[in-house]
């Protein structure tokens, strides 16, 4: 239901579709919304994921992906890996998402960015917002090199900065529950919305790609978390548009 509510969200008339970097994505044409990507199952959800992914890219487009939990990730940046050689990731979430396995599931909600690292799709993974950190995800981190700032570092925000492709993944339980209760695990102490756009807006790098997860419409019954994922989608979309003008 996450990628339907955002969409309508984004299109309401309560607002508008200028970002506050002042970019009319009204007036614009150089971008498009896809139709929702068919899984038929969950044993071929990932090679249809990748698959699709893999086919916009090839295109030359830069997409962004409205989820689903955070395990579709995983098959997205299989797919970014093969067009981009050193591509860095931007995570933005309260939890690490680096369990080797979770239940007995290497690809839960809870181990995309293990197996991205593992198989070294990036060559960088910044992980901002963390606020449960285990002692297994840590060592995970540590082994796979992962640059962590968690909420207790959140001071250090302003000195971060990427070279190159970068792909954001924000992962909507990154906020406190205050700002997005929509959300299947809630994560007191998280950042704020302004926080993030503030982060989106003046990202360094070339954005190439991007998703939202993790918004659980059954669970926001006033629309916040909806209506604030949509803002997201609008700042981020912005940001990748000036990118692309950029850096062509």
């Amino acid at each position: 239901m996450a990628p339907t509510r955002i969409r309508k969200e984004l299109l309401s008339p309560a607002t508008n579709l200028f970002t506050e970097n002042r970019i009319d994505l009204g007036q614009r044409s150089d971008w498009y919304i896809l139709n929702d990507v068919s899984l038929p199952d969950s044993q071929t959800a990932f090679a249809r994921i990748e698959h699709v992914m893999s086919d916009l890219l090839t295109r030359g487009l830069r997409v962004i992906t409205l989820g689903g939990d955070h395990s579709i990730t995983y098959p997205i940046i299989r797919a970014f890996a093969k067009e981009y050689e050193k591509l860095s990731i931007l995570q933005l979430d309260a939890h690490p998402d680096l369990y080797d396995e979770l239940e007995g599931n290497p690809y839960s909600h809870a181990c995309p960015f293990a197996r991205i690292m593992e198989e070294k799709l990036a060559s960088r993974l910044v992980q901002v917002g963390i606020r449960t950190m285990t002692d297994h995800q840590r060592k995970q981190a540590e082994r796979f090199e992962v640059e962590v700032l968690e909420m207790s570092d959140v001071g250090l925000l302003r000195e971060l900065t990427f070279e190159g492709s970068v792909y954001v993944s924000l992962d909507m339980d990154c906020l406190d529950p205050a700002f997005a209760p929509g959300v299947s695990h809630y994560e007191p102490g998280g950042l704020s919305t302004r926080e993030v756009l503030t982060l989106i807006q003046g990202l360094k790098g070339n954005l190439v790609g991007a998703d939202i997860v993790e918004f659980n419409p059954d669970r926001d019954p006033l629309g916040i978390t909806g209506a604030v994922a949509a803002k997201f989608l609008k700042e981020i979309l912005g940001r990748m548009l000036a990118c692309a003008e950029s850096f062509t």
